[in-house]
């Protein structure tokens, strides 16, 4: 396995119009990845949590088409880092092998992620001591190799 990548705000294009605002992915040139599968979470109770899981290869990015709630994400060695997504032209990117929770919703939240993958139940990591057993095993990236966004 190669080094951990580690998660990043991505700033989408915004354009300010008084009759409403505008924002939009245009050939994914604003994504890290080629786009495979895209799916969104709706109706989902104020103040709930989705369980968490984490990906051996997927990857995803994650928007807040409406509403607010926050992506939790943990590397398996004790590092985690809370995003509050409350902001439809933001996004967060969310690399392979970082478990992430999704949690503290708001009424009416749509959640929009966007793949790496297309959907396959053997790239899951569902169990968190399985999980922190792999990241541990693996050496995470170092600051001199990050990718600077």
């Amino acid at each position: 396995m190669k080094n951990q990548q580690k998660p990043y705000i991505i700033d989408l294009t915004k354009i300010n119009d008084p009759r409403g605002n505008l924002s939009f992915l245009q050939d994914f040139d604003q994504l890290p990845f080629a786009m495979e599968r895209c799916y969104w979470l709706y109706d989902v109770p104020g103040n709930a949590s989705r369980d968490g899981h984490a990906y051996h290869t997927s990857q995803e990015v994650i928007i807040a088409l409406s509403g607010s709630f926050d992506v939790v994400l943990d590397d398996g060695r004790g590092n985690t880092v809370r995003h509050h997504m409350n902001r439809s032209y933001r996004a967060v990117y969310v690399p392979p092998m970082w478990w992430r929770e999704l949690d503290n919703f708001s009424t009416n939240s749509v959640v929009m992620v966007i793949s790496s993958t297309l959907y396959s139940p053997d790239d899951y990591i569902r169990d968190y001591n399985l999980f922190s057993a792999i990241a541990e095993a693996n050496p995470p990236i170092s600051d001199d190799n990050e990718k600077r966004h």
